[in-house]
């Protein structure tokens, strides 16, 4: 809600109002210019007070809590003219009606005024200021008109607007406040619905996949009893092969990897698919450049093993391992195949692969 509209025109109402009720009397003061000159400072002081904005950031105040949109703090410049003010209207308002008016409409129209401006301090938010304001108002009056008659004139509601100005700023506020935090909370809430959307689209398309690869399999292996031949348990074993590569490692997976996969199975190899963290915050060009030079890798490797697992490396995504008997020893194993596949670099040269020894 934009409060600035609607706290200018008020103001400028009761500006209005209270500049004609000092300068209208029955009896005419000792000193009637100096009266209207009076008059006349407090409502320039006052729509100045009223319409001046901030020139910098600093005018504005240090404050970046959410608050009432359209009110911003009260310069300093024009904040000390405002007390200057409060300090000469009543001064100026008490020596043009002379001790024998001091009584009167016109002698005592200065603590209506002064409240309103002290009203528009506060609400331009300069509280200590505002309250100075009404504080030497308070003694000023007390001293011309005395405690009890100036309570009577007029002070009670000065000093009550200036005190309801404030609760009502504290109310702006607040109110600011919860908005600013229920449209963080709505948004938090749209993110976590839209995670929880993506998800659930993933495990259907998850579920979708693991049944085009298991559904052929298990359907024969119900008809037959479990009774399956050879080559029947051969596509069993390479269907449970694609499944857990489904499961482990997702994110390395493509079409043409998947194909790669089952070719390289195909000619006996046997591969290991572990996804181990690092491509979480890999975009989507990245992504496809890795699973593109995974794919080339797995194409040409004749290793009797493969192990492929991500990284959680800043600089490297994904190693591949192949391993194949010919060690010293009759049960061991060497290495024949390493590769690294790297993220992108800082020249921005895309994804590389790196021999290993």
């Amino acid at each position: 809600m934009n409060a600035r509209p609607i706290l200018l025109t008020l103001g400028a109402a009761f500006t209005l109002y209270l500049t004609v009720r000092g300068a209208v009397w029955v009896t005419p003061p000792p000193h009637p210019l100096a009266l209207l000159a009076g008059g006349t400072l407090y409502a320039l002081v006052s729509l100045l007070c009223l319409l001046v904005g901030p020139r910098s950031d600093d005018d504005a105040g240090d404050d970046r809590r959410p608050r009432a949109q359209g009110v911003v703090r009260l310069p300093l410049w024009a904040t000390l003219l405002a007390v200057a003010v409060a300090v000469v209207q009543p001064l100026l308002a008490t020596w043009a009606v002379g001790p024998a008016l001091a009584e009167s409409a016109a002698g005592t129209a200065y603590i209506g005024q002064i409240g309103a401006l002290m009203t528009i301090v506060m609400v331009r938010r300069r509280p200590v200021w505002a309250w100075a304001g009404t504080a030497v108002l308070i003694v000023v009056s007390s001293m011309s008109l005395g405690l009890l008659f100036a309570l009577q004139s007029g002070l009670v509601g000065s000093m009550t607007w200036v005190a309801a100005a404030q609760l009502l700023q504290w109310s702006f506020d607040r109110a600011a406040r919860d908005t600013v935090r229920l449209a963080e909370l709505q948004r938090t809430a749209i993110a976590l619905r839209a995670d929880q959307e993506g998800r659930q689209r993933q495990r259907r398309v998850q579920v979708q996949r693991a049944l085009e690869v298991a559904g052929p399999v298990l359907t024969r292996t119900i008809e037959t009893g479990g009774s399956l031949s050879e080559p029947e348990r051969t596509d069993a074993l390479r269907a449970e092969a694609r499944l857990r590569d489904e499961l482990r490692a997702p994110r390395l997976l493509d079409d043409r990897v998947r194909a790669v996969l089952d070719a390289a199975r195909r000619r006996g190899i046997q591969v290991t698919l572990l996804d181990e963290g690092g491509l979480e915050g890999v975009d989507a060009a990245s992504l496809t450049r890795i699973r593109g030079a995974l794919a080339m890798i797995i194409a040409e490797a004749g290793s009797d093993r493969l192990y492929i697992r991500t990284s959680p490396d800043p600089q490297v995504a994904v190693t591949i391992v192949g391993r194949s008997p010919g060690g010293m020893l009759a049960d061991e194993d060497t290495v024949d195949l390493w590769r690294e596949i790297r993220h992108v670099d800082t020249a921005g040269e895309g994804v590389a692969t790196a021999d290993g020894e």
